[in-house]
């Protein structure tokens, strides 16, 4: 078995904890606290690449990942 390493962005919103994978397009999942979002993402994405390598697809990898806070006026 072959380990691959992905970015998670889990954000906070009114019903729990949204989780999603920015290198895989469609990869996300929802929990109601962070470690289930945590917990789900990574069931997720085990299924979303296994689906993809099964098709004989590439697996994306992001070479590196930056996050920010951005401050606008409005």
């Amino acid at each position: 078995m072959k380990r691959y390493r992905f970015s998670v962005i889990i954000e906070q919103d009114k019903d729990g904890y949204f989780a999603f994978c920015p290198e895989l397009q469609g990869c996300y999942t929802q929990g109601g606290t962070y470690e289930e979002a945590l917990e789900n993402i990574r069931d997720v994405i085990r299924l979303h690449v296994a689906d993809r390598l099964e098709s004989g697809e590439k697996i994306p990898q992001a070479a590196s990942v930056s996050l920010t806070s951005l401050e606008v006026t409005v």
